[in-house]
């Protein structure tokens, strides 16, 4: 890129490099869409993870209230907080609404079993269901070796039971393309009756893949995602089987 060009602004650069110290695309508000074709990312797996951990405000609360009841806990060291069931309570799923160019739609989510086919129509699988939030998180793989096949996925997450909502967990979704930085998407907006949330949209424009941050929150479950977005599905009430839950 020549002087001029960055002084004036007169090309916009092809690809997003991503923040040096992390390697990592950031989408935002404002800078709320990044292509994986100019990112020369638009083939192989693209994997998209869920991970979450308790708000550092509530832990703190938590050692505060604990250090009034046991003064002598101030003279040992710190324990790392990491993700407990026994801290909070709290069930995220990650799932993904799809629709293919051929016009079929559909839904890849741990309720229902719907956990998809990643060499198959819809070209998405779930790789599993973890109810506490381990280090792993859940995973939804899509195979973009057959972008011409899919129109638009929807990815979002929702909190299948339990009462904590997003507002006491610390969410975020992490996409890992075949190249290039990943692209982190930060659930931190205070929504504390929500229950689901549309996170993040992938597209195929004019055969050009998009990922586009959406983060909308809403009080329903995917039934209210799906009017959001016109996905057009019939929804009923699902539960989960005992061994996944």
């Amino acid at each position: 890129m020549g002087i001029l060009d960055g002084l004036w602004g007169g090309r916009e650069a092809d690809f997003d490099s991503g923040n040096a110290a992390t390697n990592a695309i950031e989408l935002t508000k404002r800078h709320s869409q990044v292509s994986l074709t100019k990112q020369g990312a638009a083939s192989g797996n693209l994997r998209i993870n869920l991970a979450w951990r308790m708000r550092t405000s509530d832990i703190s609360g938590m050692q505060r209230e604990s250090l009034l009841r046991h003064p002598f806990k101030a003279l040992k060291p710190p324990e790392v907080m990491g993700h407990s069931q026994s801290m909070v309570n709290v069930d995220l799923d990650l799932g993904c609404l799809y629709e293919m160019q051929d016009g079929s739609k559909g839904v890849v989510q741990p309720l229902g079993g719907y956990f998809g086919d990643v060499n198959a129509a819809p070209y998405v699988k779930l790789s599993g269901d973890d109810r506490f939030g381990s280090a792993s998180g859940e995973t939804i793989y899509v195979n973009l070796d057959h972008r011409d096949n899919i129109k638009r996925l929807l990815v979002f997450a929702y909190i299948y039971d339990q009462t904590p909502a997003f507002d006491r967990t610390h969410a975020i979704v992490t996409l890992y393309p075949s190249n290039g930085p990943r692209i982190e998407i930060s659930l931190d907006e205070r929504h504390p009756q929500a229950r689901s949330c549309a996170v993040v949209m992938i597209e195929n424009v004019k055969g050009e893949i998009f990922v586009r941050r959406e983060v909308k929150f809403v009080y329903g479950f995917q039934g209210e995602l799906d009017r959001l977005y016109g996905w057009g599905l019939q929804w009923g009430r699902g539960y989960k089987a005992k061994a996944e839950r």
